[in-house]
């Protein structure tokens, strides 16, 4: 009897956590990272270099920060109610005296190794991965049903780019679109994210397929098909963006990148399709987050399309 209640809260343990963030959606890419930045795809994204001017959205009332919704975090909530479980085992079991395990069999062992490596699986599928399109920097390869990732394989790390590479890389682009401006490219950003959300809050990524690299829009319509088929709405209201400002620019393989920073606010909640009953988040309660959105074009005076979402 002592045996089954330890396995059974050993694996409440375990299980509670994966479910706790399971059921994690917030605004366009569910609040998690992903997509490609080429061959910087493994480095932090450069933070603003001084205070930004605030854009010219309606200012919003102080804010909550956003909670972590999903992703690696719950990992570390499940080990460690794996050690809490340990102990409660080894009570159990009369104490650490009878050997490493405090009693606890083979059969035990094997349940909880089964949870431990379930888990490892939901979490790891839930990891945004995209594939990266013919002409971005190879960053390795991962398989798996979304090909290869930007943030999946091996590579070398690369150092965050400082403030003399930001200002190199807009001369290169300058060499082939003589006319980039970082301050209006902020504000043409602006748009695109302002789109994003509204294509996100109909489930419908082909309303932003024109501004979305292929791969991006296959990935995002995979979170909004699975919203639809759940019979849930992420509403995104109130959206204001207090500032968005080019952190990164480059080229690699005849691609321009560039990497915005964005300041925004937005009341962020999910409901059933009828829109009457809040599942998650609140109608009243707005929230503040960062994100850097990277995007790209060939080089020259052509349309620049979105790559990548980090969260900051």
């Amino acid at each position: 009897m002592k045996r089954t209640l330890a396995v059974t809260v050993l694996s409440l343990m375990v299980l509670v956590p994966l479910l706790w963030t399971a059921d994690a959606w917030a605004r366009v890419g569910g609040g998690s990272s992903g997509g490609s930045r080429g061959s910087r795809s493994y480095s932090a994204p450069a933070r603003p270099s001084s205070p930004s001017p605030t854009s010219p959205s309606t200012p919003a009332s102080p804010m909550q920060p956003t909670p972590p919704r999903s992703g690696w975090g719950g990992m570390g909530g499940m080990l460690g109610g794996l050690l809490v479980g340990g102990l409660i085992g080894s009570l159990l079991f009369g104490g650490l005296g009878h050997g490493g395990f405090g009693g606890v069999g083979l059969l035990e062992i094997l349940i909880i190794g089964g949870l431990v490596y379930f888990g490892y699986r939901m979490l790891r599928s839930r990891q945004p991965e995209l594939a990266s399109p013919p002409g971005y920097a190879s960053a390795g390869s991962l398989g798996g049903d979304r090909g290869q990732s930007a943030y999946g394989a091996s590579a070398t790390m690369e150092a965050p780019a400082s403030s003399s590479d930001l200002d190199r890389g807009i001369g290169y682009i300058r060499q082939m679109d003589a006319g980039f401006d970082p301050s209006r490219f902020g504000e043409t950003a602006s748009d695109i994210f302002f789109k994003m959300q509204a294509a996100w809050t109909t489930r419908d990524m082909g309303r932003a397929s024109d501004v979305l690299t292929p791969e991006m829009q296959g990935f995002l319509q995979k979170d909004c098909d699975r919203m639809r088929a759940e019979r849930r709405v992420n509403r995104l209201e109130n959206v204001a963006v207090r500032t968005a400002e080019v952190t990164e620019a480059w080229q690699e393989r005849g691609q321009d990148y560039v990497t915005v920073h964005f300041l925004a606010s937005l009341l962020d909640y999910t409901t059933d399709e009828t829109g009457t009953q809040v599942l998650d988040g609140s109608r009243t309660e707005p929230v503040k987050f960062e994100e850097f959105w990277t995007f790209v074009r060939p080089v020259g005076p052509n349309a620049f399309r979105l790559s990548a979402i980090q969260q900051a």
